[in-house]
This record gives C-alpha cells, sequence and structure tokens, in this order.
C-alpha cells in the first residue's frame, strides 16, 4: 500500500509538475510585462517633464541665442543626466528634491516658487511619482498661470506624503483638457495612479488652479 501511495504520488507530480512550472513561468513573464509597461510610461513621462519641455521653450525663444544657452538648455541637459546615471541617496529628502524642483522652475521660467514642508523623509525611488508630478504642476503653472508667484505645501503624515500646488493666475476648466494631453493626464493623473496614490486638479477660468497629490507611504517609509 505504501509503494502503491509513492507511485501516485509520483505519477502526480510527473502530471502536475509540468503545468504548475508554467503557470509559476507565465505569472513570472506577465509580473515583468508591467514592470516593463510602468517603467516606460514613467520614461515617456519624464522625457515631456523635460526635454520636450525644454524643446518648447528653446523653440519659443529662438531668437535669443544667450538666453537659450544660459537658461533651460543648461539646465536640462544637468536634470536629465543626473535622471539617467544617478540614483537617488538617502542624503536626499523629499523638501531637497521639491526645492531642487523649483529652482530649475525660476530659472527656467522667471517665476517664484516658494516651498513649505511639514515634516520630510529620506528620498527613495517610490517617492519619486510625487515629486516629478509636483515638478510638472510647476511647469505648467508657470507657463500657463501668467502670475509671478507659486506656492508648493507639502505636508508628511503617518500614512502618506501629500503635496499642493497652487497658483492665484488665469485658470482653466479641467473638464476642457484633451485626454491626449501628456502634461495633465500622462505626467500627473496617470503617474499617480501607476504609483498607487493620486491626484486632483481645482481650477476654474479666472479662479487660479491647485493640484493636489496624495501618495501613500510604503511601510519602510513610515517614521
Amino acid at each position: 500500500m505504501i509503494i502503491a501511495a509513492l507511485l501516485g504520488v509520483v505519477g502526480l507530480a510527473i502530471v502536475v509538475g509540468p503545468r504548475a512550472l508554467r503557470l509559476v513561468h507565465d505569472l513570472g513573464a506577465e509580473r515583468a510585462e508591467r514592470v516593463r509597461t510602468r517603467e516606460g510610461a514613467d520614461m515617456a513621462a519624464h522625457l515631456h517633464d523635460s526635454v520636450l519641455q525644454t524643446l518648447a521653450l528653446i523653440q519659443k525663444n529662438s531668437g535669443d541665442a544667450a538666453m537659450v544657452a544660459a537658461g533651460p538648455a543648461r539646465l536640462q541637459e544637468r536634470d536629465l543626466r543626473g535622471w539617467l546615471f544617478e540614483s537617488v541617496g538617502t542624503d536626499v529628502t523629499v523638501a531637497g528634491e521639491l526645492r531642487a524642483h523649483a529652482a530649475i522652475v525660476e530659472d527656467t521660467y522667471g517665476v517664484v516658487v516658494d516651498v513649505v514642508a511639514v515634516g520630510d523623509l529620506d528620498m527613495t525611488e517610490s517617492l519619486k511619482p510625487i515629486t516629478d508630478a509636483t515638478r510638472e504642476a510647476l511647469t505648467n503653472a508657470a507657463k500657463h498661470a501668467g502670475v509671478p508667484r507659486i506656492d508648493v505645501y507639502a505636508e508628511v503624515s503617518a500614512e502618506a506624503l501629500d503635496v499642493f500646488v497652487r497658483d492665484r493666475g488665469l485658470g482653466f476648466d479641467p473638464g476642457s483638457v484633451a485626454d491626449d494631453r501628456r502634461g495633465v493626464r500622462g505626467s500627473i493623473i496617470d503617474r499617480m495612479a501607476r504609483h498607487g496614490g493620486s491626484s486632483e486638479i481645482r481650477s476654474a477660468p479666472g479662479d487660479g488652479t491647485e493640484v493636489r497629490l496624495h501618495l501613500p507611504l510604503k511601510t519602510e517609509e513610515k517614521s
């Protein structure tokens, strides 16, 4: 009986084993594909945030060679080089990252960006979606709000990181923005959703704009 039972187990393993291995392989391939898709979307969003924005600004000011060379081209070269070749270290904090993005927007568009942070965290890769979305919100405000000042407020709680970008400029109707506008859809809304966060854009013509970003913290990031 023992031998018969062992033979039955061996037979079952022979029949089920290959199917189980295929299932594990398929699950691994599906997970890898999801990771590649997310990384590709993140790269496309960053290219829009930096390179394409800079090219548009250079085209707009093509007659002023000195301004182009000294300003956006140099700044974005530095930013893109850092994004491609440097990893995020623990000596960088969320507040420092936000202030660095604010400085680039100030230098590029000639506006004042006031950053206020309540609490802080070491900067990690999992927090970059919200800081990158903040930079895109700042860029949109600098380009379209028509005001000299933009406010950023960041707050770290026990469970989440929240960032608010506010301007008192021209405002717009969020419902009228086309789905293919990457500046809002790809670089803010979709970016936050891909990484488990959320975003809300409050605006109306003549009433300014407020972008609210929310990202739950992972266990290792909670204080």
